[in-house]
């Protein structure tokens, strides 16, 4: 055997199954790992995107919080407003209430009085006719006597 003979082998054997891998298997292998790096580029540029918009979101979503407290803000005042308000009515209508109380109280008390007033009168005037006959041994007839009697009673 022959060294040089061997060593051309081997050179053709390997400049064959550069050839071979070149024309057959490098391109596969290559277009598979340009395809990976797209996927890969494009995975990372989506990443950046959805960390853009994750940060637009979040920026969203705080002054979406400022807004609604706001208004929670707003309508709370206007709950104490109008809570206020009604405290007031109700207060008021209570005045009112209690002076038409006060003033029924007061016709009916006037109206308890003049009864009372009256109902003494007619009692005076019983004890008046009644002393009054005592004293003149006789019967007085009150009908006959009625308008007598209103008029002393009214002089009571």
């Amino acid at each position: 055997m022959n060294i040089g003979m061997t060593f051309f082998g081997q050179m053709i054997s390997f400049a064959i199954l550069v050839w071979v891998t070149m024309k057959f298997i490098w391109p596969p292998l290559n277009r598979a790992i340009e395809e990976r790096q797209k996927k890969i580029a494009e995975g990372l540029a989506a990443a950046d995107r959805s960390q853009k918009d994750l940060a637009q979101a979040q920026e969203k979503i705080n002054e979406l919080l400022r807004e609604a407290r706001t208004q929670a803000n707003e309508i709370i005042d206007q709950a104490h407003t109008h809570a206020n308000q009604i405290v007031e009515i109700a207060r008021n209508e209570a005045v009112v209430e209690a002076t038409k109380q006060k003033e029924l109280a007061m016709v009916e008390i006037e109206a308890s009085t003049n009864r009372a007033r009256e109902e003494l009168r007619k009692q005076v005037s019983m004890l008046a006719v009644s002393g009054a006959e005592r004293l003149l041994k006789r019967e007085i007839n009150a009908d006959a006597h009625k308008v007598l009697l209103d008029e002393l009673a009214s002089e009571i």
